[in-house]
């Protein structure tokens, strides 16, 4: 699904959606406060670092690749 998205590009269109829905808030007439821009400022941060956190660069080996990689090595430690 992501495949083609970077971190950063996925990064920047989280931190756009939030900016873009913090302003559609306003422009409704919303209070700015200190405890709404606090909620605003975790709903944009914390998601994304997350999303960082857990981000492995190697996808894990999927049911059908693994016959595959096993009979790979034995046939390697044969040689």
């Amino acid at each position: 699904m992501l495949k083609n998205v970077s971190r950063a590009q996925l990064f920047a269109t989280w931190v756009a959606a939030v900016i873009v829905m913090m302003a559609c808030s306003v422009v409704a007439g919303a209070d700015i406060t200190i405890g709404t821009g606090e909620l605003w400022l975790v709903a944009g941060v914390v998601p994304p670092v997350v999303m960082l956190l857990l981000w492995h660069g190697v996808p894990p080996v999927t049911v059908a690749e693994l016959p595959y990689s096993v009979n790979r090595q034995s046939k390697e430690g044969r040689s």
